[in-house]
């Protein structure tokens, strides 16, 4: 049985900090590449976003995750350098080094394995709004 080899993007708009629910998107995808039995791995094209695999239920979840971020890396920290896009510059780029850029995800039946409570999540740390680019290989059989 030959190897599915599938490349897709998927832009995902943002409304400033916080995080945005991709999980639906990523198996559109997944589902219409063809994908039966493999991986699906998600990366993002940014240095002050992330991607974190989270609960996907209670969205206390999400608020503690972002308030958690928010003092460990506070924005106006006096000794950052790297502040010529704003205050949010620096933290944005710390917040991504701390968390990930890809999650591979592993798939059956078609579907991605994750689970009950999982879902994938864009994480983003700045305020101003954007679009993010997210690219998805999928790889595996069909």
């Amino acid at each position: 049985m030959p190897l599915l080899v599938r490349h897709e993007m998927l832009e995902v708009p943002t409304r400033g900090k916080g995080t945005v629910e991709i999980t639906d998107a990523v198996q559109q995808l997944v589902t219409a590449s063809g994908l039966q039995e493999g991986t699906v791995t998600v990366f993002v094209r940014h240095t002050s976003c992330s991607l974190v695999i989270m609960e996907n239920a209670d969205p206390s979840a999400r608020r503690d995750l972002h308030e958690f971020f928010d003092r460990l890396v506070p924005e106006d920290t006096p000794w950052f350098q790297h502040t010529c896009e704003g205050p949010d510059d620096m933290p944005g780029h710390i917040r991504m080094a701390l968390t990930r850029t890809s999650e591979i995800v592993p798939v059956s039946r078609g579907r991605m394995l994750l689970g009950t409570w999982q879902g994938v999540f864009l994480f983003e740390h700045r305020r101003a709004l954007h679009r993010r680019e997210v690219a998805l290989t999928m790889i595996g059989t069909d």
